[in-house]
């Protein structure tokens, strides 16, 4: 039966059970919805046609029964030769229109042979498999669920065999109703929200301003895209007995592709291939090697010789092509119900945080930017570095032993400037607005998630009961317990035994932590011993910029350990992540996710920790120098301080990871289908043009990853981290990552399109244990910015120097004019007579001044060499070091009351969708009671018919 519908809105409701019964106060009703508009006259045309459906599934039912019954040898009798122009006896029979219909539908490759019913699912095998008679159990259990089958040979390789599915309605039906798939039965109703007078006054002078801009650009155009009429409905758990209160145009098309192949992978999740509890499942085979490849179908091409503004779009894929996919829609939002409805709410649900995180990234870029350019317009004036370029007569101390040469402090005034871009008054400011964007940006994705959840029917989703690992039931199958919820025997893992193993998974992550840091080691051997080798090169570019060298070659070998040792954590967190034995997918998910970010997390980051907070910290001074191993000399900062060190690794790692993992992402696959596509061309030539079929074309694409989205996810956290946590040192790092997200999506939405094949829509609710990691990152972006202000940059010395040591010292004023002789206040003095053997250097100094050198300088604060305490800490030093303790307790203590400040003043669920919900359970309750009222006066109706009338009836 059909119902009309008309309305738009953004949202779904939640409504009663697929049973048709709601506990409203106690009491379990039997209750049936009225359908919109009033009852109509009977259309016998249409109970004509609902006899020839019936009809029509009666005579399917017949074919699968006897097919079931029938005896098969892998099934040989289905297979037939990959011919797209072959008929079968039924479409001969086919009128003239409706054949040229049916032979187009054939022609695209996603119906069977007959071009009536649609493929659902595609299941690949070799013949030369050996594992022919789980097969054959498998597939004979799947015709007996009562799903069709088709088999068809590869044109490229006979070998290969394309094993097609189609699931009836009544299939779909069944399946659907034990799976509680929600479907649209009746349009929604709305109010307007109340408005006051001021809002309402704001709202007409904010539209007279509208009409002087563009119509929303970013905006997609709403007559491309399709009604997806799910959206404005109420949905409920699909129910057979109460079939007509649904809305129903088409049967064919009432179930979408994305939830027809779910209910299918569904049923083949749940199908035996072997005797036994355990032998179940297509996962099982897959793992086995039984069959190649199992996914569902794209829904054709995703190009069109015709424009989509002219003919229209030609299917939904290509559809999200032009839409989502095309780089010249780079600047528009994207589709997110679309993809929901194509690639299912899981992988909607990544697109629509990743399109969140990018928007939020927004004003974080603009405000790094503008402190950026703040240190630019500012540069004149900086006090420090005019005086550092004017110190033509201050002569540093050598940077490391015998072979770098004393040199004017006036030769660093580029590296002044360059430090000041990202080093000055508005750096602290930028960690604070850091802080509490991260925090602003994980509430309001709280609510935006709500809003999705609300919107996309998830509210009151729960998971099913996961499935037991199979490794975990073959472990300890010999052992069961009870499980409470259903109450049937499963394998039990002892506690002793989960001990055991999460004790040495954890000794194993502890060990890999020590690779990384052995690795960071490794590096800083590196950094100190070619300061010297750069220091005597015959290039005087080099020589002179040694330290810029060195940092530079540092950072790119480190990046290269950073993309070998990824490939060893993946296979390390797989093995203690299977030793670990978790019960359900989820749980293993959840463990190898943990592992993953940590073991990359460490890796990326442990050589940035290093330079931010133990470069040029532990080197001791001249005379007196720390040494690795009793050799090698620690590396000093920069005459202009660590900072610039610290921006060249962050924007080197940055900007070397973002491209590499781009290309990887789109370029290997693009790779791999270039390369599939060669050798089809070698093997057949390229003059004979092959029309390939849907399910052959799929199966030439890119499985997608093995771990799902996680991949992804990853890549995107990891940019967060380093979004946030030294994002004082590098202001330009939200520009960067808003750069790249740009690219992201679009080369994202490109690879799923294009690129990948069609992955299983799956449903979820949010994004699962990444927003506890990003909550961490969070938390720690507070104390490391903290750090990096009060111990890598120079903002707290030169503030004790303005209010305590400078010329306005007791006038509290920190100007520019206040920060006049702060060079030479931070630069200690060093007698040269006092050097080591192995640290005196070659040259003598005689080159600056004709004499030899008796005293030169270095950045610390100790008295001079001929003071009662030679080189012992002065008094300003410890005047900065308690300025440091108190700024990071102050800093750590203020953001992290504004950060949980914040999360109490913004609720998770937005006011409107609060009452919107509160809004529909009240018309729930109506529609309930008129159901309610309409069953009892038809009773009534039909006791008066019958002559069974009895007084006092109610109503």
């Amino acid at each position: 039966m059909e119902a009309s519908s008309s309305g738009t809105t953004n949202g779904k409701n939640k409504v009663f059970h697929a049973e048709g019964g709601v506990d409203l106060q106690g009491h379990q009703l039997d209750m049936q919805i009225l359908p919109d508009g009033p009852n109509s006259d009977v259309d016998f045309s249409e109970i004509l046609n609902a006899i020839q459906e019936m009809a029509k599934d009666v005579n399917i039912l017949f074919d699968e029964l006897e097919t079931v019954n029938s005896p098969c040898k892998d099934d040989d009798s289905l297979l037939h030769p990959g011919n797209l122009t072959s008929t079968s006896e039924d479409a001969s029979r086919l009128e003239a229109g409706g054949e040229t219909v049916r032979e187009r539908k054939k022609s695209n490759g996603l119906y069977f042979r007959d071009g009536k019913c649609r493929i659902d699912y595609i299941l690949v095998y070799r013949k030369s498999n050996p594992q022919t008679e789980k097969r054959e159990v498998f597939e004979r259990n799947i015709r007996a669920e009562g799903l069709q089958m088709e088999k068809e040979s590869s044109l490229i390789n006979s070998d290969i065999i394309f094993v097609k599915l189609h699931a009836p309605w009544e299939v779909l039906g069944r399946y659907a109703e034990q799976m509680n798939v929600r479907m649209p039965f009746r349009r929604k109703i709305y109010y307007l929200p109340r408005r006051y007078k001021f809002m309402s006054r704001i709202d007409k002078q904010i539209s007279r301003f509208r009409r002087w801009l563009p119509k929303k650009p970013m905006r997609l155009d709403k007559e491309t895209l399709p009604d997806l009429e799910e959206n404005d409905c109420y949905t409920a758990p699909f129910s057979q007995q109460r079939i007509h209160h649904f809305i129903i145009h088409n049967k064919d098309t009432f179930f979408n592709n994305a939830t027809r192949s779910r209910i299918v992978h569904h049923i083949l999740q749940r199908i035996k291939y072997e005797e036994g509890k355990n032998k179940i499942g297509l996962n099982r085979l897959l793992t086995n090697g039984s069959y190649e490849a199992a996914f569902p179908l794209h829904e054709g091409s995703y190009r069109s010789k015709n424009s989509i503004k002219t003919h229209g779009a030609v299917n939904h894929r290509h559809l999200l092509y032009e839409c989502w996919a095309s780089w010249g829609v780079w600047y528009k939002y994207q589709p997110l119900d679309l993809v929901r409805r194509y690639f299912g709410e899981k992988i909607g649900l990544y697109f629509a945080w990743l399109g969140w995180y990018t928007g939020m990234l927004f004003p974080a870029a603009f405000i790094g930017l503008f402190v950026f350019l703040y240190g630019v317009t500012t540069l004149d004036h900086c006090q420090v570095s005019k005086e550092v370029c004017q110190a033509t007569d201050i002569i540093m101390c050598p940077v490391c032993d015998k072979y770098c040469p004393f040199m004017r402090l006036s030769d660093s005034c580029v590296y002044a400037k360059v430090t000041h871009l990202f080093d000055n008054g508005a750096t602290v400011f930028f960690a604070v607005f850091m802080a509490v964007w991260a925090t602003v940006f994980l509430e309001f994705w709280k609510r935006r998630r709500a809003v999705i959840a609300y919107d996309w029917d998830l509210i009151d989703w729960e998971e099913e009961e996961e499935e037991i690992r199979p490794q975990f039931e073959a472990k300890y199958s010999k052992k069961e317990r009870m499980n409470p919820i259903s109450g049937k025997p499963e394998p039990y893992q002892a506690f002793t035994d989960k001990c055991s193993r999460l004790i040495v998974s954890a000794s194993g992550i502890f060990f890999m932590i020590c690779v990384v840091i052995a690795a960071v080691f490794g590096i800083v051997i590196y950094r100190v011993v070619t300061v010297s080798t750069f220091a005597a090169f015959k290039w005087a570019l080099i020589r002179n910029n040694s330290q810029v060298a060195t940092t530079g070659t540092a950072v790119c070998i480190n990046f290269c350990i950073i993309m070998l040792l990824n490939v060893l954590y993946e296979k390390v967190a797989l093995l203690l992540t299977n030793l670990e034995q978790p019960r359900t997918e989820s749980e293993w998910e959840n463990s190898f996710t943990l592992k993953m970010f940590l073991f990359q997390f460490v890796n990326l980051n442990s050589s940035t920790f290093y330079i931010a907070f133990f470069l040029g910290r532990f080197t001791g001074h001249p005379g007196a120098y720390l040494r690795l191993i009793n050799r090698w000399r620690l590396e000093e900062c920069h005459p202009s301080g660590c900072l610039i060190d610290l921006c060249m690794q962050m924007g080197i790692i940055m900007v070397l990871k973002q491209t590499w993992n781009n290309f990887m992402e789109l370029g290997y696959p693009l790779i791999q289908n270039w390369w599939t596509r060669r050798k089809v061309r070698q093997e057949h030539g390229t003059e004979r043009k092959i029309n390939f079929p849907q399910w052959e074309k799929d199966y030439n694409l890119q499985p997608m990853n093995a771990y799902g989205l996680f991949d992804e996810y990853l890549e995107m956290i990891l940019q967060f981290g380093f979004t946030t946590i030294f994002v004082a040192a590098f202001p330009l790092a939200p520009l960067l990552a808003l750069l790249n997200n740009i690219i992201e999506i679009r080369l994202d939405a490109y690879k799923f399109v294009t690129q990948w094949r069609r992955p299983l829509a799956s449903r979820a609710k949010d994004i699962g244990i990444w927003y506890g990691i990003l909550e961490g990152i969070g938390i720690l972006s507070v104390i490391t910015n903290a750090f990096v202000i009060a111990i890598t940059s120079d903002f707290i010395p030169r503030l004790v120097y303005a209010y305590k040591y400078g010329p306005c010292a007791g006038q509290g004023e920190a100007g520019q004019k206040c920060m006049v002789g702060y060079v030479n206040a931070s630069l200690s003095v060093f007698r040269i007579s006092d050097f080591e053997n192995r640290s005196e250097p070659e040259s003598d100094g005689s080159e600056f001044s004709g004499t030899p050198l008796k005293y030169c300088r270095y950045r610390d604060y100790r008295d001079p060499p001929h003071s009662l305490a030679p080189y012992g800490y002065t008094l300003q030093f410890w005047h900065v070091l308690a300025a440091r303790l108190a700024f990071i307790i102050v800093f750590e203590h203020l953001v992290f009351c504004i950060k949980h400040l914040i999360s109490y003043l913004i609720p998770d669920l937005p006011k409107d969708l609060r009452d919107r919900m509160r809004r529909e359970k009240y018309l729930i309750q109506e529609m309930m009671y008129e159901a309610e009222l309409e069953r009892l006066q038809k009773e009534r109706k039909e006791r008066k018919k019958n002559g069974k009338a009895h007084h006092n009836e109610w109503p």
